[in-house]
């Protein structure tokens, strides 16, 4: 049996060979805006509840504050990372770089559960908002099948492939934006700014509003799991997340101002208000367009949500994660089988009452975050190195004072179902935590017993990565991809090739190097040790990169 050892990035995988290097990237700045606009806001949409919670001011105080000490920091983080690893498992590969695979797999399902379960929130919000005008949709078997319907159709648009969701949605941005332009103007002449001041602690539901003010802005890593599709990401990725922040800032502050301004009763807010406001200042004509207006957001969101948890699917299978059918992609490019699973996902989900929705999802969506906040500071400390395109423009001290708001406000919307004693969020927290410890070794076990066909758990980004692969040839002369999974940071894993290290000492008669020696082991395995953070493997994870930025260097 014959063993070599090649860097990686000189070995293209699924996801970043002939196809990223022939094919033109489907997402440019405008249509990765409105993807971005979707993926996190959709207009003014879903604020209702908010009002209704927290009062006039608290809200608005909301919508000024939270972007600052949320949106503006995760979507800083997600430029550089998004940058730096420019592929569809998106934060996943952030999070394996940094802690290893295991890790990374957490990261991962965590992540797609919360993007299935905040997905399934549009069609009830569509329907809501439709109820003005067709009242059966309130429950129902009319809802029911309005609701699977539109699923449905809304998932086979994202399997005919990003270019018509990119056409879609840059429309349908287009169709939210400019009605909610018309309506904060006919609001105008009758605004009382006094409104706006109005607070009733006595009736303050802090749970909820903070709940909700927190879904409405988050969601921005969300978009990391579409950079391999994005056309010249170290430039288009920083530019339209800071357009992005303030498109979703005025299109929620705008309008929430405009209706508070005309109407003090808050008890009347409610999902489909804004189209009460517009019937009010404006008559039928702008009420049936806001309703369109929330048509378009829904769709829009929906597309958006889908196409970031079916390409995280496909981006995962690509690496290894995932057994290798979920990296098939139809004869439109779009993973099948992904759209599939995200799919029954959100259908199993639609029945629920919204702001239940948002509850399970916010708190798995925590965990997810908080480990992509560590990851961040973790490579900056242990990978100054690491080729970022894009690069925040802070020490890392001052990076960790940044985060550190944004992390209190995570520990605080994941300690909610404790203090309210939600017994069923904290058991579907629970469960969903608990679910990837238990998915993790038995897809090593179906990897290692062959129950199922994986591509090779690997990770070889040209200019990130300095890792070791090693291929073995089995009997039938075929190559056996059995691979060593180097961090970015060096010592992050430790696993090796069964027989590896063996055969070559004895090929090269030299002691191995600290990055390729390891215990053998049948499985993966992901325990890190502080011992193997030292300077000269770092030193050569960094060597490696500059080779490969080199090699790149002079290929051009």
């Amino acid at each position: 049996m014959a063993t070599t050892a090649v860097p990686l990035h000189s070995s293209p995988s699924p996801a970043s060979s002939p196809r990223s290097l022939k094919v033109a990237k489907p997402l440019t700045l405008l249509p990765l805006v409105t993807l971005i606009f979707f993926e996190v806001s959709g207009g003014p949409f879903g604020t209702e509840d908010a009002v209704k919670a927290g009062g006039p001011l608290l809200c608005i105080l909301g919508f000024l504050v939270l972007p600052l000490v949320w949106s503006v920091p995760e979507a800083l983080v997600t430029a550089e990372l998004a940058t730096a690893f420019p592929e569809n498992s998106g934060y996943v590969a952030w999070v394996t770089a940094a802690f290893g695979p295991m890790w990374g797999f957490q990261e991962g399902l965590w992540s797609w559960l919360s993007g299935v379960t905040d997905n399934s929130l549009y069609p009830v919000m569509l329907a809501a908002n439709l109820q003005l005008f067709f009242p059966e949709l309130e429950g129902g078997w009319p809802r029911k099948a309005f609701l699977m319907g539109m699923s449905l159709l809304l998932s086979y648009l994202n399997y005919r492939g990003l270019t018509v969701v990119g056409h879609t949605i840059v429309t349908s941005c287009l169709a939210i934006l400019v009605p909610f332009v018309l309506l904060t103007a006919l609001c105008v002449p009758h605004l009382e700014p006094r409104n706006w001041l109005q607070m009733d602690l006595d009736k303050l539901d802090w749970g909820t509003f903070l709940n909700i003010m927190f879904w409405n802005l988050n969601y921005w890593d969300s978009v990391s799991t579409l950079a391999g599709e994005v056309a010249d990401p170290g430039r288009t990725f920083p530019r339209a997340l800071m357009l992005a922040v303030g498109l979703v800032v005025a299109s929620y502050l705008l309008p929430t101002l405009a209706a508070l301004g005309v109407n003090t009763d808050t008890s009347e807010w409610a999902l489909g208000y804004y189209g009460r406001v517009a019937q009010q200042v404006g008559g039928r004509w702008l009420a049936v367009w806001i309703m369109v207006a929330a048509a378009c957001s829904q769709v829009g969101q929906y597309q958006a949500e889908m196409a970031s948890d079916s390409y995280q699917l496909q981006g995962m299978a690509e690496r290894g994660f995932l057994p290798k059918v979920l990296a098939r992609r139809s004869k439109h490019d779009t993973p099948t089988l992904a759209i599939i699973l995200s799919s029954l996902g959100v259908l199993s989900l639609a029945s629920m009452e919204f702001v239940e929705i948002v509850e399970l999802l916010n708190a798995i969506y925590c965990l997810a975050e908080l480990l992509e906040f560590a990851a961040f500071i973790w490579l900056r400390i242990k990978a100054p190195g690491l080729h970022r395109p894009y690069r925040v423009p802070l020490p890392t001290w001052a990076l960790v004072l940044m985060l550190l708001p944004a992390s209190a406000l995570l520990l605080t919307v994941l300690a909610l179902p404790l203090i309210n004693l939600d017994y069923m969020n904290i058991a579907f927290t629970a469960a969903a935590a608990a679910l990837g410890f238990i998915l993790w070794p038995l897809l090593q076990m179906a990897r290692e017993r062959g129950w199922c066909e994986f591509h090779p758990l690997h990770f070889d980004i040209p200019n990130v990565y300095g890792a070791v692969r090693c291929a073995e040839e089995g009997q039938d002369g075929e190559p056996h991809q059995n691979l060593r999974v180097e961090s970015v940071v060096p010592g992050a894993h430790q696993h090796a090739v069964h027989g590896w290290q063996e055969h070559h000492l004895r090929a090269s008669h030299t002691p191995p190097s600290p990055l390729t020696s390891a215990t053998p082991s049948p499985l993966i395995s992901t325990k890190a040790s502080a011992s193997d953070l030292t300077q000269p493997l770092l030193q050569q994870a960094e060597e490696g990169q500059a080779t490969a930025r080199a090699a790149g260097g002079q290929q051009s």
